[in-house]
């Protein structure tokens, strides 16, 4: 099936396609070319004029883990009987059923990492999943890393608890040492491979475990952080580790976006459209996504949901073009740079030959960022979820 006549915003080498056409074909994208294609058939689709866009991706989210109208119940997100989980699974608490999950859809958004919360020094394992589905399982594009959380969260949750973490000290040394912990286990591991014979393994813990593809840069650190001091102690444990490490909000990232660029570390920035609701995102401004990316900081926009409800990562997107950032960087940062940081750019996040075909259509003069817009098309791996043209 082909979609022509289109404005294609591939997100890649190929740019924008002023009048183009793709075809998706078993999930794919097929072929994508300039122009008219050599022949259109009855099932394929005029465009007539509108914007072809990859589908947004959320980088940041806890949807379906954290359930729409439910309290307890349906809150998933947060292990809090310990504050070190590394071996949770964000992927094994989340109800594909879950209203939020067609609002994303009917808006565009076609894939998301669902993320443990910040209760926790080290809240669990990422996941990345389309926004389409009954059985997660089917839904999962990668595991992505393991989330961790400084600042305000993990010392107000254990101090009701009269338990550690209640300093920021504490909670950098917790990760501290369940990262060095995870090494020597590491360690153990390979002396056992390597002399099974002189050498007993290592007690099985399922902690370890879970960070060893951190170690071997096989996954990402995730590090939720508001403040500037927080942001930077987070580059200061990753480079301790040699992790490769992305910061989650970034809220005073303006105040030291220099400093994140030349250590080269991504930030997931959001939520934008909120209240300064809590101490440690006093400093939260407007212009702070557009100060990050002058400075040369890769940079994606995020929800947060259910904080800002995920149907708006597009108006979150706005926001940031009203504190000054350039509209094309704000388009970038919904779909191929947040997939190039959650570790899924090789299947979403552009129009390209070979990824996913998850794709949205908006009507001509339709902007997609405004407001009181919404795609008349939408497919995920090819299938349409919506279809008004």
């Amino acid at each position: 099936m082909k979609i022509y006549n289109a404005k294609i915003y591939t997100m890649d080498a190929d740019g924008v396609i002023e009048n183009g056409w793709t075809e998706l074909a078993d999930g794919k994208i097929s072929a994508l070319g300039s122009g008219m294609p050599d022949s259109v058939s009855d099932g394929d689709i005029d465009a007539q004029g509108g914007t072809l866009l990859p589908g947004f991706v959320d980088a940041h989210t806890h949807l379906g883990i954290i359930e729409d109208g439910l309290d307890f119940e349906g809150d998933d997100c947060n292990e809090t009987t310990d504050p070190f989980t590394p071996q949770m699974r964000a992927l094994d608490g989340i109800n594909p059923f879950d209203r939020c999950f067609e609002e994303a859809r009917m808006r565009g958004i076609t894939a998301a990492a669902v993320c443990p919360g910040s209760a926790n020094a080290c809240g669990g394992e990422i996941c990345v999943i389309k926004t389409v589905g009954r059985r997660v399982d089917d839904m999962l594009v990668v595991n992505a890393g393991i989330k961790f959380a400084l600042g305000e969260n993990p010392k107000r949750v254990y101090n009701d608890k009269d338990d550690t973490p209640v300093t920021r000290m504490a909670t950098a040394a917790l990760i501290r040492e369940g990262l060095y912990k995870a090494r020597r286990y590491a360690h153990d591991m390979d002396s056992y491979y390597s002399d099974n014979e002189n050498c007993d393994p290592p007690e099985y813990d399922a902690k370890f475990e879970a960070l060893l593809p951190l170690l071997d840069r096989k996954q990402k650190a995730f590090f939720h952080c508001h403040r500037a001091d927080d942001i930077c102690t987070a580059m200061r444990i990753a480079k301790e580790f040699s992790l490769d490490t992305v910061i989650i909000h970034g809220t005073e990232g303006y105040k030291i976006a220099d400093i994140i660029a030349e250590e080269e570390i991504p930030v997931i920035c959001g939520p934008i459209i909120c209240d300064r609701c809590k101490p440690e995102m006093r400093g939260q401004e407007l212009k702070n996504a557009a100060v990050l990316a002058e400075n040369g900081v890769k940079l994606a926009i995020c929800t947060d949901h259910t904080v800002i409800p995920i149907q708006y990562l597009p108006l979150s997107a706005q926001a940031a073009v009203k504190g000054g950032l350039d509209e094309m960087t704000a388009l970038r940062a919904l779909t191929i740079v947040p997939a190039e940081i959650i570790g899924a750019e090789e299947r979403i996040g552009s129009i390209a030959v070979g990824k996913d075909a998850d794709v949205q259509l908006y009507r001509k003069g339709d902007d997609p960022l405004g407001l009181m817009s919404e795609p008349a098309l939408v497919a995920i791996n090819g299938q349409f979820i919506r279809r008004e043209v």
